[in-house]
């Protein structure tokens, strides 16, 4: 109990440590939006041929007719107090935008990566436990394949053979049938909350509509973290602890699992935490294919609609997003090697 406070106590200091690191995140992102070509105002307005007075009008209300000093300093002011402004493209708080939509971001992401290190792990220490071998020429192709084919060309010939010609897969139009009912939101994942609700046809919908998208994305990163396990655990079956541990005649799998893959997973750890930051704000195509109602996809229209506010709000919470997943992964670090603490 010591040991898990004392690992929280330094999890905040990490964690209040990077607080600059996003104010300086804040700062660049809203200076970038300034310089960016293009006047929201003029977009906003009711048409092309909208007067300079009604231009004016709505420039005033985003505030865009104050100095850029300024402009940052009430920025800064309305983040500190909770307010990452309004969006001019749905006309909500960009707050409410993305608590809305991050959960559907949050769901495709952590499937992708699931079945991303389910599939890459055992792909690599199987290609390590046979150098040279079919199996490792196999998986490397694989993995050459997975890194060669962009994500939305996957999503399109997935959606291609898996909807169009075999019809196993529904129509890619959401997270959900748009005739379907949806549960009661508690969580905004919604394979939980149909397991709260008790309805697992809606479940099911939710998931076949899941896996799709989730497929595109993971095919995409199982290169990366197939070859760090390989390299990983080509390392750990090479080290004297793993021949020591075969010449007392420990049985085979114990001592591929329990003593070289488990002091391979750390750099596996890391990439994943990466990997997962990436997949995160960077799925913004599989979201586009899939009509999958993402943050990114929402990062997306608003920054070609010169809407500034969502655009910063989306950088901001990628960046914490980035900031808290590679605490974990630095708490995943002490579970998987006790000799390893966070600072």
């Amino acid at each position: 109990m010591a040991a898990f406070g004392a690992t929280v106590i330094r999890a905040g200091r990490r964690f209040l440590s990077s607080l600059p690191a996003l104010f300086g995140v804040l700062v660049f992102t809203f200076l970038l939006m300034r310089v960016l070509p293009g006047d929201p105002a003029v977009f906003f307005a009711s048409g092309p041929n909208a007067g300079n007075e009604e231009i004016e009008v709505i420039r005033k209300q985003m505030g865009l007719n104050k100095p850029v000093p300024e402009q940052l300093m009430l920025y800064l002011y309305d983040v500190g107090s909770g307010n990452l402004g309004r969006s001019m493209m749905t006309g909500q708080l960009v707050t409410k935008d993305l608590r809305e939509r991050l959960p559907a971001s949050l769901e495709l992401t952590f499937t992708a990566l699931l079945i991303a290190l389910l599939s890459a792990v055992p792909l690599g220490v199987l290609a390590a436990l046979r150098p040279g071998s079919i199996i490792d020429h196999g998986v490397r192709f694989f993995c050459a394949l997975g890194v060669c084919v962009p994500t939305f060309v996957s999503g399109l010939l997935l959606i291609y053979v898996f909807y169009y010609l075999l019809g196993l897969a529904p129509d890619p139009t959401g997270r959900v049938d748009i005739f379907a009912s949806l549960p009661p939101r508690r969580t905004g994942f919604l394979l939980i909350d149909f397991l709260l609700a008790g309805d697992f046809d809606g479940w099911w919908a939710a998931f076949r509509q899941l896996i799709l998208p989730a497929l595109s994305m993971a095919l995409f990163v199982v290169a990366p973290l197939a070859r760090i396990t390989r390299a990983s655990m080509l390392v750990s079956l090479g080290s004297d602890f793993v021949r020591t541990a075969r010449s007392v005649g420990l049985p085979w799998w114990r001592v591929v699992v329990t003593y070289a893959l488990r002091n391979a997973i750390l750099p596996v750890i890391t990439i994943a935490g990466i990997v997962f930051s990436t997949m995160l704000g960077a799925n913004v195509l599989v979201e586009k294919v899939f009509s999958w109602p993402g943050v990114a996809s929402y990062a997306l229209d608003a920054l070609l609609s010169s809407d500034y506010a969502p655009v910063q709000g989306f950088v901001l919470l990628m960046a914490t997003v980035f900031v808290i997943v590679n605490l974990l992964v630095d708490i995943l670090y002490g579970i998987a090697d006790p000799r390893v603490t966070i600072g």
